[in-house]
């Protein structure tokens, strides 16, 4: 059995109590702890003071602003919580959709969405016990200065495997951040960096207080799809958020939009592009859902950073890329 290192724990009750403990050297921020306490375990950190936000209830809240146009979601709401509220369900469906799709019950019942987006990278070969990594002499992520994935590599590879991260940014979702000094907003696009080490550009004393995500302004259909090895528990091994707007509330409506992201590849989401061939297109027309899975599968490479041979990882994105837009057309 692995065991905890040693550590104090903090629970203020404001956003702002919580931002004066993070600004203490060594201190580190947990919400449901789902993915934290196995890095600890492993030893993959080892912070001196953890402040919890469960007791942080802004950080809780699901609302619509209307003003702004956008649904304002708090990074302590449950990943449970996201898949079954009726305004994520009504207007942002697919995110809905990639929140249930978690792990497990339990894991969704604890684990937030601020903490989905903030998920750490992963490696075959660093998220290991530190007794593994030490025959392997640690790798960029842990102890050692080496890229097992890519030889020579300067860049830590390890991949971003959020289930929901892909589908905000296809949905345009920004970040609310919050810190001693202040707060900023920015595009989630925007968020992540190509370094496993530190792949996102949120400053050690900043929390994630809620995630904005623009509310559609017109007809719109959008899809998540992943592949596992198992339905549950397991992290994906590929992921596909696709999200068309339509010039009217019909399959065979022309495309007048289109993104997508795919995830699991790196340390940062992969923006698909030079998709404007579909533009005009009926979303129901075949040809829409082989071009996009032609550029898929062109623009995307998986590497060997998690389980399953990367060519394989690569030729299942074009799978999913199609099963994910006959399911839209027969929903209809």
């Amino acid at each position: 059995m692995l065991r905890l290192p040693g550590f104090e724990v903090a629970t203020p009750r404001t956003i702002d109590e919580a931002a004066t403990l993070l600004a203490r050297p060594g201190a580190r921020v947990v919400a449901g702890g789902t993915d934290l306490l196995p890095n600890l375990k492993h030893r993959l950190e080892q912070p001196s003071l953890l402040v919890s936000l469960a007791a942080v209830r802004e950080l809780g809240e699901v609302v619509v602003d209307a003003r702004a146009g956008v649904l304002r979601i708090g990074a302590g709401v449950t990943l449970t919580a996201v898949s079954e509220h009726p305004l994520v369900r009504e207007h942002l469906p697919s995110l809905a959709d990639a929140a249930g799709r978690v792990a497990s019950p339990l894991i969704r019942n604890m684990g937030t969405l601020g903490g989905n987006v903030n998920l750490d990278t992963r490696c075959r070969y660093v998220n290991q016990t530190a007794f593994w990594r030490s025959a392997i002499g640690g790798c960029l992520k842990s102890e050692g200065n080496v890229c097992h994935v890519v030889p020579g590599g300067r860049n830590c590879v390890a991949a971003m495997s959020s289930d929901c991260v892909p589908v905000l940014i296809s949905l345009e979702a920004a970040a609310v951040l919050r810190s001693t000094a202040g707060g900023r907003e920015l595009p989630l696009a925007e968020y992540f960096q190509a370094d496993g080490r530190e792949h996102t550009v949120r400053r050690p004393d900043e929390i994630m207080a809620e995630i904005r995500v623009p509310l559609p302004t017109g007809p719109r259909r959008c899809a998540y799809s992943k592949w596992s090895v198992r339905k549950s528990i397991d992290f994906p091994l590929v992921s596909i958020a696709l999200r068309f707007d339509l010039a009217a509330d019909a399959v065979d409506a022309a495309i007048t939009a289109v993104r997508v992201v795919v995830g699991v590849l790196g340390s940062r989401p992969r923006e698909v592009t030079q998709l404007d061939a579909v533009i005009g297109q009926p979303l129901s027309d075949p040809k829409v859902a082989e071009a996009i899975a032609a550029r898929v599968h062109a623009q995307c490479k998986p590497l060997e950073n998690v389980p399953y041979e990367a060519p394989y990882r690569r030729e299942m994105l074009a799978v999913h890329t199609r099963r994910a837009i006959a399911r839209l057309v027969a929903e209809g």
